[in-house]
């Protein structure tokens, strides 16, 4: 395992030939600021975070116009732009009017959207940072992954705890709580904690409502707080089939298996348990989001499941790929029983099975069963998807 931030690797390529703009946007901590300076040393760097140069910033825009003409910079890098959103008409401006380009980087587009703020007209590419991932480590653990989870720095730390449980807090307060997003942090706080312990099922915004005091409309609003924050994002149902009635209800996943232990109360994960199978399942799920979004594969993710309970994990695209994930050291017909009855109703292209089993193996119906090790290397390889 390496033992420093800057050296993994990081996989996503943020290529401005032929464009002269781009939003980089990404989870607090991923690691945005680091690959920045690394991709682009010599470009000019704007850092939001730093007080007093936002402060110039909000009070007079016109600033950066005004250095950007002095100067005539190739690239200028503006971090954390959400805390300024007046920046973007200047940044129009000198795109329509200069020849410098620029990356915006933040962690939030709730507030760009809220204030109405200039998206620069579609002129900017999107690019998405995301945790670490198997193939940016090299070596891994699955314990490690599971109860550390992928953040880098929360990833190398020996007993990470502390950090994960002031990442949460931290977040409450400079995403949530000093961009004023909510106006009730502590309905806010518990409605986290009852995020966690429905992590990965579906939603029920009644109850979630009622565990944190809260109406069913700001439960709602709440959700859409996490995804704009890059916190969290929804999986939606699988909604096509003539033959059988289907679960029509999403289900959230946290952005990082780390993040919901903590909000879980930083219990140990440990094999055999239902946690194990859940965070196996989510850790997985994240690692494929990370490879569509690096390799640009635009191909929505979905579920299957029907209301009798038949189910399947993911499917990604339009039946290309169904897959189940199963925390097991020996995956056989009782868990792939969802996938079986899918395979005989759809025109599923690949159906795969990703276990703890030692070796691959394939079914006489076809069904693919992957050691989680080898399905991540295939994956990253280009040969799942």
């Amino acid at each position: 395992m390496k033992s420093t931030l800057s050296g993994y690797q990081r996989l996503l390529e943020i290529d401005l030939n032929g464009n002269n703009a781009a939003f980089l946007w990404g989870p607090r901590k991923v690691g945005k600021t680091t690959l920045l300076h690394q991709k682009f040393p010599d470009a000019k760097y704007y850092d939001l975070l730093n007080t007093e140069l936002k402060t110039q910033l909000i009070l007079k825009p016109s600033l950066l116009r005004e250095e950007i003409l002095a100067e005539n910079p190739r690239l200028v890098i503006i971090d954390e732009i959400q805390k300024a959103p007046a920046l973007l008409d200047e940044v129009h401006w000198c795109l329509e009017n200069t020849k410098t380009k620029f990356i915006l980087c933040g962690s939030s587009a709730r507030k760009l959207k809220r204030g109405a703020a200039n998206l620069l007209g579609g002129r900017a590419w999107r690019f998405e940072l995301f945790p670490l991932t198997t193939r940016e480590l090299g070596e891994y653990d699955l314990f490690r992954i599971l109860n550390h989870g992928l953040i880098p720095k929360h990833y190398l730390e020996k007993s990470p705890d502390r950090s994960l449980r002031s990442y949460v807090l931290d977040y409450i307060e400079e995403e949530i709580h000093s961009e004023a997003l909510v106006r009730n942090i502590p309905s806010f706080a518990r409605f986290l904690d009852a995020v966690s312990a429905a992590h990965g099922q579906l939603i029920n915004y009644a109850n979630i409502a009622r565990e944190c005091g809260v109406s069913p409309k700001t439960a709602r609003e709440y959700y859409q707080i996490l995804i704009d924050t890059l916190l969290g994002h929804e999986l939606l149902p699988w909604r096509k089939s003539r033959k059988r009635r289907l679960i029509e209800t999403a289900k959230f996943y946290l952005f990082d298996v780390g993040v919901v232990r903590a909000l879980s109360g930083l219990r140990k994960i440990q094999s055999g348990t239902e946690e194990f199978g859940r965070y196996f399942e989510h850790f997985l799920i994240e690692e494929i989001r990370a490879f569509l979004s690096y390799r640009e594969k635009n191909l929505p993710l979905s579920f299957w499941k029907t209301s009798t309970g038949l189910e399947v994990d993911l499917i990604i695209g339009n039946m290309d790929s169904a897959i189940e994930f199963k925390a097991v050291p020996y995956a056989d017909t009782r868990h792939f029983k969802g996938l079986s009855v899918l395979k005989e109703e759809q025109k599923v292209e690949r159906a795969i099975v990703v276990s703890l089993d030692k070796r691959p193996r394939k079914t006489e119906n076809g069904i693919e069963i992957f050691p989680w090790q080898t399905f991540c290397e295939k994956l990253w390889e280009g040969k799942i998807i």
